[in-house]
Formats: C-alpha cells, structure tokens, sequence
C-alpha cells in the first residue's frame, strides 16, 4: 500500500480541488488536526471496462443445457401464454 502524505485540515480546505485529482490519479493523503490523523483520502476503486469475448472458454456443460427440453410445466406457460403481465389500473 502506498505511503499517504499528511496535510492538515487547514490547508486541504484551500486545495480540496487539487488534492481531489491527485488522488483520483492514485495518491493518499491522511488529513490531520493539530497533528493527529482524523480522515484518509483515498482513490476510489477504478471500474473495470468490459471485454467482450473475455469469458470465452470459462463456461463448460451450458451447451446440454441449451439443447435438453423444457420441462413440461414451464412449456405449458410459455405456449399457454400464463406469464403474460396484466395491466394494472389506475387508482
């Protein structure tokens, strides 16, 4: 874990603005009040972008699942057209 930089309340209220970038780029920084930490400023945690493809190869035995029959009671709903949502009314 990187080393986080002190700054005190003080002088983080001037450069928040700054601060804020320099952290969301990676730094730490531990505020203090008459030296003693009170919070930690920290990156938030980068979301990952998704790859298409990338789980390719990871899912095994789905191919006999896709191709076995329903079985009857759900083939029933599906052709009987039991799940098709109502509309609600107004109230």
């Amino acid at each position: 874990m990187p080393k986080a930089e002190a700054v005190n309340i003080a002088a983080a209220k001037a450069r928040l603005p700054e601060l804020v970038e320099r952290a969301s780029g990676g730094e730490r920084f531990v505020l203090t009040r008459n030296g003693k930490p009170k919070a930690l400023l920290v990156p938030l945690p980068r979301k990952k972008k998704y790859v298409f493809g990338a789980g390719r190869g990871q899912w095994h035995g789905v191919e006999r699942l896709l191709r076995a029959p329903l079985p009857d009671e759900l083939a029933e709903t599906f052709y009987t057209g039991a799940l098709v949502p109502t509309r609600r009314h107004r109230t």
